[in-house]
């Protein structure tokens, strides 16, 4: 049996409010662990590696900038959600993943307050995220509806319909793309065609350059705007 892997920040963390408790310069080794937990839980267990590895930053960075559970995050499809449940109080269950009377190798609303919605088809994410939006908004409670949502998914039907509803949820819908050209079958049409475009020209990555030195000059101020945003 292998040993499991070490884990001292990691293990310090049970759910998302203790991570924000965390400085931005523990996050990169707090990620680190995550993906080292991830990797030995799926080993055992089986399912998606690849989608869950892809997402361990962008977890730990949502998490430790939003509010969750307050803010409604869903995650389209499901299959990225490990290192998700790690931070959100199932780790000690993340070996049962997938197993009878285990874990959901999707998000699962009965299993945890931070699975508000249960996703595995795709392209549902900002459907669900505006819903959770609107109805803050109508009730007024805090609290944004944040998806996120593959290129794959986001070339659906379903996902343009619900862009084309999302302003009248104001700025409490958050949609985040991870646009990581992977899904079942190659990604085709204008809109993936568009996206390749615009991340290899010029224009983009000489922008993407300058903000870059921008944000290391003003991190505190930038982290600091988007707690408050």
């Amino acid at each position: 049996m292998s040993q499991k892997p070490t884990t001292p920040l990691l293990d310090t963390v049970d759910l998302p409010v203790d991570l924000r408790k965390l400085g931005k310069e523990q996050l990169r080794q707090l990620s680190d662990e995550l993906r080292d937990e991830v990797i030995d839980a799926v080993g055992s267990t089986g399912g998606h590696l690849g989608s869950g590895l892809g997402v361990v930053e962008l977890t730990v960075a949502i998490h430790y900038v939003f509010d969750t559970p307050t803010d409604r995050l869903v995650w389209d499809v499901g299959h990225q959600c490990y290192p998700h449940k790690i931070l959100t109080g199932r780790r000690d269950r993340i070996r049962t993943l997938r197993q009878g009377g285990g874990l959901s190798g999707f998000t699962k609303r009965t299993e945890s307050e931070y699975d508000p919605f249960g996703a595995a088809h795709s392209s549902t994410s900002i459907s669900a995220a505006l819903g959770f939006a609107m109805a803050n908004k109508m009730q007024g409670r805090k609290g944004r509806g944040i998806a996120v949502i593959g290129d794959g998914a986001m070339s659906a039907g379903m996902a343009y319909e619900a862009m084309n509803n999302a302003e009248q949820a104001g700025n409490r819908l958050v949609v985040i793309l991870n646009d990581n050209d992977m899904s079942i079958a190659p990604p085709v049409g204008g809109l993936s065609a568009y996206l390749a475009r615009m991340v290899s020209s010029s224009e983009y990555l000489g922008l993407r350059s300058l903000a870059s030195k921008v944000v290391r000059k003003m991190s505190k101020r930038v982290h600091s705007s988007l707690e408050k945003a």
